[in-house]
């Protein structure tokens, strides 16, 4: 934990002292190795939350984007059930931020518990599985209704540089059923797409966590670059995409924004 309570005062683990968790009322012990994430630990009993997970600087990092009234925030459910969220916004937007691995029935239980909530993944144990390719045009755009992508797949060159069919072409056909025909190349549309583009890339996840593609929750994962990239599913054709999203964006409308849903869908300046 990086807060507990001294004195009355939320305060970060420091050599030598002792105080209280906010949750359980439990002794807290700092701990301040030279090698370790200064942080704060139960004294005998394990942690009173059983979601909790070692904290690394990752979860650190991501934690002091935020002000420290925003951060290891208590949530309460009508009845009684009580865990401590990562990051709750001024507005009202729980935030988890993931390093481990997890179960189907623990991600359902937070996000049943929190329900206004996304998913901030660490994508570093997974980078070199993960692989992003061509640009897609906004799912709502003009562009995106006539055309059915072909999935991309690592070792597919073709389709990772972007191949598609056209409704136009098959009239009998929805984006749900059509599944082959005329391909088109990413030649005939480049130019367009590119003035189009608003983040969305087709990727493939070799090896998934399977789990954060069935989250009912917008899930984003960090790679350690200056964005994080959003699971998404395209549209009709239940193609699976990314949003590549900057930081700072999603910083700023987590702050911004009162529902999870709306983050990164709409746009404006943001002030620096």
């Amino acid at each position: 934990m990086q807060y507990a309570l001294v004195d009355h005062q939320r305060i970060e683990a420091r050599p030598k002292k002792r105080g209280k968790c906010e949750m359980c009322g439990s002794l807290l012990i700092a701990k301040c190795g030279s090698r370790k994430l200064h942080h704060w630990a139960h004294f005998r009993e394990r942690n009173c939350d059983p979601w909790w997970e070692n904290e690394t600087q990752w979860h650190r990092d991501w934690k002091n984007l935020f002000p420290k009234e925003c951060r290891e925030i208590y949530h309460v459910a009508d009845d009684g059930e009580i865990h401590r969220a990562d990051i709750k916004s001024s507005t009202g937007i729980y935030i988890e931020v993931q390093h481990s691995s997890m179960t189907d029935q623990e991600r359902e239980a937070r996000e049943n518990f929190y329900k206004n909530m996304i998913w901030i993944v660490d994508g570093t144990p997974f980078k070199n599985n993960f692989d992003i390719y061509h640009m897609l045009p906004p799912p709502n755009s003009k562009m995106a209704k006539d055309i059915v992508w072909a999935k991309a797949k690592r070792h597919m060159n073709g389709a990772n540089a972007g191949m598609f069919f056209r409704l136009s072409d098959n009239p009998k056909e929805t984006k749900a059923t059509l599944k082959g025909g005329l391909l088109h190349s990413m030649r005939e549309v480049k130019e367009e797409l590119e003035n189009a583009y608003d983040g969305h890339h087709q990727y493939d996840w070799v090896r998934p966590r399977g789990t954060w593609l069935d989250s009912k929750v917008p899930v984003f994962i960090d790679f350690g670059d200056c964005y994080v990239v959003q699971l998404m599913t395209y549209d009709e054709s239940k193609l699976r995409c990314v949003r590549l999203v900057s930081k700072q964006k999603l910083v700023h409308d987590i702050n911004t924004e009162t529902k999870a849903d709306n983050i990164a869908t709409r746009f404006y300046k943001i002030e620096k």
